[in-house]
């Protein structure tokens, strides 16, 4: 399914087993509403999958908000979209009845995501943030206490400095998160190595 009146174009897929938190999917910059549901279903089999596409276009490319150049970011524009973004998600969650969900993001995806904990820790269940930077200067508000996140970051990224994805670690374990942070000998795309550390991450979110 698509729109069904909400705000943001995405695909729902209902859960076809119980007890599973919903998995709220975010793309990275050129993808859409369907990039990320095969990973949806590969890291929570059964799992409801919520996925919306980024509102903001670059050269025809869909993302979650406007960066200034590569690594730099319209920040007033991240705040913006994150608040837009969270009131899609509450808007979901009545219009599909789903409990929180866990967020699933991949580059402008997990940004946005690490982003949605800064502003609005309460719209999500935990995140999973594979390739994410610091999305805010700004320091998480608090109000994330022991909520789990799992952040993917690759060794060799030639986009995501490391200094950068250790700093974004800190500020949520600091903010009261519960961080496991994993450095992995890749680039900036994900590995089988990703893949079999988020089933792992997922499972004990059951």
């Amino acid at each position: 399914m698509t729109e069904n009146g909400l705000s943001h174009i995405h695909r729902f897929v209902p859960a076809t087993a119980p007890n599973l938190p919903p998995l709220l999917l975010l793309h990275g910059t050129g993808g859409d509403e369907n990039d990320l549901l095969g990973l949806g279903q590969q890291l929570s089999p059964g799992a409801a999958l919520l996925s919306p596409r980024g509102k903001v276009l670059e050269n025809g490319m869909p993302r979650f908000f406007r960066r200034l150049s590569e690594g730099v970011f319209d920040e007033d524009d991240v705040r913006h979209r994150a608040s837009e973004l969270a009131h899609f998600v509450q808007e979901a969650r009545q219009a599909y009845g789903l409990e929180a969900p866990v967020a699933i993001g991949f580059s402008n995806g997990a940004n946005i995501a690490a982003a949605l904990l800064y502003r609005h820790p309460d719209v999500l269940a935990g995140a999973m943030l594979l390739r994410a930077m610091v999305p805010l200067a700004e320091t998480p508000a608090g109000g994330l206490q022991g909520k789990p996140v799992l952040l993917l970051s690759g060794g060799m990224d030639p986009i995501v400095p490391a200094d950068n994805a250790a700093r974004l670690a800190s500020a949520l374990s600091t903010a009261g998160a519960d961080v496991t942070h994993e450095v992995l000998p890749s680039g900036h795309g994900l590995t089988r190595m990703d893949l079999e550390l988020a089933k792992t991450w997922m499972a004990k979110r059951a």
